[in-house]
């Protein structure tokens, strides 16, 4: 699926994040057994630390940092947008509550009331994963299109369940706890938003060489979708902290150089889910005007985007 906004005029600004204040290492997550791999395979893959959260803060309380930096900058939101990747992640820390058409511990709820919000519509996604930043911004431009808004509040928290592991024994990725939002908006500053694709899989697993492919054709058709040349543009590439072989071949195909292909202390912070992409443009916004930024998120789910 393409989606071209070449002529919505639809923008991303007030990016923030957060990580989980607390840094390991490889071997103190390995003595906590927090770990599902040894130490030396996720070496090999590429990490060396992770955050995490504090053993007296929660998801609300991680969220509440980029919450607060959004609403700083849009004081009197008209609609939220919130993600989260870990289907625990529904609810308040404590006991569940056993009626199931019950929604007061549902997380977004529980983030508007810590602020004393109420009467703002707001809507939940989880099932696209890591793939979240994608999934807010496909929701958020419809939201604009059709309806009286001019701008949403897009925003993505994810803390470990109790009793997780902070990586997966097969894909050998290690994450972090992190939080992070954008305001998309009608209102022309930060990057303007050109178009994006998305693939969905119910298989699940998808094998690195059909990710290559189909992000190397995905870039491409886009491109050709919303009319423009990467060849004659610096544009840069942001990657997700996960499978650097497969980047590096999709880098290959596109022709892209070294000083343009963004893995952001994946060593330092490893994956941070969602915020990963955020994170980057935060940091990579330098007000360029007419650069292009190329931003891959892939997910759990399966899901792929461009």
């Amino acid at each position: 699926m393409n989606i071209n906004l070449t002529t919505a005029r639809y923008h991303i600004h007030g990016l923030t994040y957060r990580l989980g204040e607390t840094r390991r290492n490889l071997q103190e997550l390995q003595a906590a057994r927090l770990l599902a791999n040894e130490p030396a395979e996720l070496e090999k893959a590429g990490y060396r630390c992770n955050a995490a959260l504090a053993t007296n803060t929660d998801l609300l309380s991680l969220a509440a940092g980029p919450f607060s930096d959004l609403l700083r900058q849009c004081a009197k939101p008209q609609v939220v947008l919130m993600h989260h990747s870990y289907p625990e992640n529904t609810s308040e820390g404590g006991k569940r509550d056993a009626e199931l058409m019950s929604r007061a511990k549902y997380f977004p709820a529980a983030l508007l009331r810590k602020f004393q919000l109420d009467h703002i519509p707001y809507f939940g996604s989880y099932a696209s994963g890591c793939t979240g930043m994608l999934s807010l911004l496909i929701k958020a431009a419809g939201l604009l299109a059709y309806s009286d808004q001019d701008s949403v509040l897009c925003l993505t928290a994810d803390a470990r369940p109790e009793g997780a592991n902070y990586d997966m024994l097969r894909e050998k990725i290690l994450t972090s706890d992190a939080s992070s939002g954008f305001i998309l908006s009608k209102e022309p500053q930060g990057f303007r938003v050109l178009g994006l694709s998305y693939y969905s899989s119910s298989r699940a697993v998808m094998p690195l060489v059909e990710i290559v492919k189909r992000s190397v054709q995905m870039v491409k058709d886009l491109c050709q979708v919303v009319g423009i040349q990467l060849q004659e543009r610096e544009a840069l590439f942001h990657y997700p902290n996960i499978f650097t072989p497969a980047w590096d071949m999709v880098s290959r195909y596109l022709k892209v150089p070294p000083e343009r292909r963004i893995l952001d202390e994946m060593p330092e912070r490893a994956h941070c889910l969602s915020s990963d992409s955020m994170i980057s443009l935060k940091k990579w916004h330098q007000g360029n005007k007419g650069r292009i930024h190329v931003v891959f998120n892939f997910g759990s789910g399966l899901h792929l985007g461009v």
